[in-house]
């Protein structure tokens, strides 16, 4: 009897903390009275939203209440669209320095068929920290390094997956299973850091050559066979040829049916991988580009899109300006190249509306600075139709502030995914309130 009435307290905690991380049952909602910030259209300076079954149902200035919905009262508070994190290892890794926590890479340096969401788990304690700070949708990135990586990061590292901050399942939070095949792009390296010595170590740039050239020959012969092997499965039956999972998870890619999501900075190695997916017919989206401003005019000409590496970083090079990269999005945006803002961590993706605000702070205008952590990431990814502006018909994932959400000192006073209200309560919440409330010596 002791050990079920443990068992049963053990149960009714569990209960507590999945009903903190997951939303409550589906009802309908009236946000009246609200500035609401659609990002489609005009601000409505006192509209109303009304949410229902996980969806936008209406939004406007008149737009009547449902009977039965549950009324918030939005005098004073402004809504928005959930900020979009476009580079993340969301759910895919816990604490970096623990190796079993960590789930962002595969052995191997070509690994298409390996798909994140597969791997993302909906308990991670970053996923209530991350969506406190109004991020309300994901992109887990596989191999795509960051704070929180461990592993190689391999050429072809596999599929993006976006997914919603809460849910009990992948199921529920997913939005599309698959929206780009990773490609860390490769370079050549002459340096590198050793963790072992705590040093930088170089390299001969022959063998660094030599190894940039068997990379790309590589990548560039899997293409190639993906290619044939996509003709022979529209061409021929199941027994005309054998099965590759990882040729068949590459079809999408060489048909033009999913981008890739291709990491490099430097203006040389963004250059090659432009010549080469222009080659390969490739549809390309460039994750990272630290040096994107050298190459603007030949991104806004290819019309491909950058995910921006934080703002908030050290510049690339020891004689470049301190805000070598807090200026680079508002360059971007008056040469006319689409770009978003990544955090590309988890650990530091509560910080993506100040890399936002601070790009705003640096020449960026305000309505480009929200936008490129709410609509363009959306756009740039293809999930446009279902975030990113608030609009009948599209996901509910929703904020509710007391003011402009890229504000440090601007609070979160309603949280919505997929329609429903969720809870911002948090690790990093809870340690707080523990430790300002400890008892004074």
């Amino acid at each position: 009897m002791h050990r079920a009435t443990l068992v049963a307290a053990a149960c009714f905690l569990a209960g507590l903390t999945a009903a903190a991380q997951t939303p409550q049952a589906a009802t309908t909602y009236a946000i009246t009275h609200a500035k609401i910030f659609t990002l489609a259209g005009s601000t409505i300076d006192d509209g109303t939203l009304v949410i229902k079954d996980g969806k936008i149902a209406a939004v406007g200035a008149s737009v009547e209440v449902p009977a039965g919905a549950q009324v918030i009262d939005g005098k004073g508070l402004q809504v928005y669209p959930g900020f979009f994190d476009s580079v993340t290892q969301m759910g895919l890794s816990e604490i970096s320095a623990v190796s079993s926590t960590v789930d962002s890479s595969e052995t191997g340096n070509f690994n298409p068929d390996v798909v994140a969401a597969t791997a993302v788990s909906p308990s991670s304690e970053h996923i209530p920290v991350t969506r406190a700070s109004g991020i309300t949708e994901v992109l887990a990135v596989p191999a795509s390094g960051g704070f929180d990586s461990s592993g190689s990061r391999a050429v072809l590292g596999g599929q993006a997956s976006a997914f919603s901050l809460a849910g009990w399942t992948m199921d529920d939070m997913q939005i599309k299973r698959s929206v780009a095949m990773t490609i860390n792009f490769p370079t050549v390296q002459t340096r590198s850091f050793d963790v072992a010595t705590f040093s930088r170590r170089e390299r001969p740039y022959a063998e660094a050559k030599q190894e940039y050239e068997k990379n790309l020959n590589e990548l560039t012969d899997w293409m190639d066979r993906a290619r044939h092997y996509a003709q022979a499965i529209g061409h021929g039956g199941p027994s005309d040829f054998e099965r590759d999972v990882k040729l068949e998870a590459l079809a999408p890619v060489v048909r033009g049916q999913l981008p890739v999501l291709v990491f490099a900075d430097r203006a040389r190695d963004i250059r090659n991988a432009v010549e080469f997916c222009d080659k390969q017919k490739l549809k390309m989206i460039l994750a990272g580009g630290s040096e994107a401003y050298k190459v603007k005019e030949l991104l806004r000409s290819k019309n491909i899109p950058v995910i921006l590496r934080p703002v908030l970083t050290l510049p690339t090079e020891e004689d470049d300006p301190y805000d070598r990269l807090l200026s680079q999005p508002a360059e971007l945006a008056q040469a006319g190249v689409k770009f978003a803002i990544g955090s590309f961590d988890n650990s530091f993706a509560r910080r993506l509306g100040q890399n936002a605000a601070n790009a705003a702070a640096h020449g960026l205008s305000q309505d480009d600075a929200l936008k490129a952590v709410t609509l363009y990431p959306a756009q740039i990814l293809g999930l446009s139709d279902q975030v990113g502006t608030l609009e009948t018909g599209k996901l509910a994932n929703v904020i509710i502030t007391n003011g402009d959400p890229l504000e440090l000192t601007t609070e979160l006073k309603y949280l919505f995914i997929k329609g429903q209200l969720t809870s911002t309560d948090n690790r990093h919440k809870r340690l707080f309130e523990k430790y300002s409330n400890r008892p004074k010596p």
